[in-house]
C-alpha cells in the first residue's frame, strides 16, 4: 500500500521539487512529512504545488546559468602540474581528480564544485597534454585542459662523494 505526497525539495532516491510521489505510508508520516520534505496531498497542498513548480523552474534556471558561466571559465583554463618520475621516466606517483580539483579550485578561487564534477577513468600516471571533463550540470559540461610536465629531479637520489677515504 501506498501513500501519495508531493516532494517540497528534492530527494535524490524520489524525485524533485513540486513532484507527486508515491511511498510507503511509515516513511511519509515518520520522515517526509516531520521534516518538511512532503506534504499530504490534499485539495490545498495541491494549489501549492503551482507554487512549488514555480520555485523549481527559477532555481533550475538560475543553476543553469550559473553552470554555464563557469563552463566558459573553466574552458579557458590551462593548467600545469608536475609528475614526480624516475630518471627512466617511470612515475613514481600518479595525479587524481582530487590533484586536479585542488589545483582548479585554487585557479578560480570562490568557486564550489561538487566532489565528483571531474571525471577520470583512472588516475593520470603519464606526461602529456591532457583534456578532462568537467560534469557541473546535468545539461552543462567543461573541458579541463592540463599538461603533465615530468619532473626528473623528484626521482633522483643524491649521491654525496666524500674527498676522504
Amino acid at each position: 500500500m501506498a501513500t501519495q505526497v508531493i516532494l517540497t525539495e528534492a530527494i535524490s532516491s524520489l524525485g524533485a521539487e513540486a513532484d507527486i510521489v508515491k511511498v510507503r505510508p511509515g516513511y511519509a508520516r515518520n520522515f517526509l512529512i516531520p521534516h518538511g520534505k512532503a506534504l499530504e496531498v490534499t485539495p490545498v497542498s495541491l494549489r501549492k504545488v503551482n507554487q512549488l513548480k514555480a520555485k523549481r523552474a527559477e532555481r533550475e534556471a538560475r543553476e543553469l546559468n550559473e553552470a554555464e558561466g563557469l563552463a566558459s571559465k573553466i574552458n579557458k583554463l590551462r593548467l600545469t602540474m608536475k609528475l614526480e618520475t624516475g630518471m627512466a621516466g617511470k612515475a613514481f606517483g600518479s595525479i587524481t581528480a582530487a590533484d586536479l580539483m585542488e589545483l582548479m579550485l585554487a585557479e578560480l578561487e570562490g568557486v564550489e564544485l561538487p566532489r565528483h564534477a571531474i571525471i577520470l577513468e583512472r588516475p593520470i600516471k603519464e606526461s602529456g597534454k591532457k583534456t578532462i571533463q568537467v560534469r557541473l550540470h546535468p545539461e552543462v559540461t567543461a573541458t579541463l585542459h592540463v599538461t603533465i610536465a615530468a619532473d626528473p629531479k623528484a626521482g633522483e637520489v643524491l649521491v654525496e662523494e666524500d674527498g676522504e677515504e
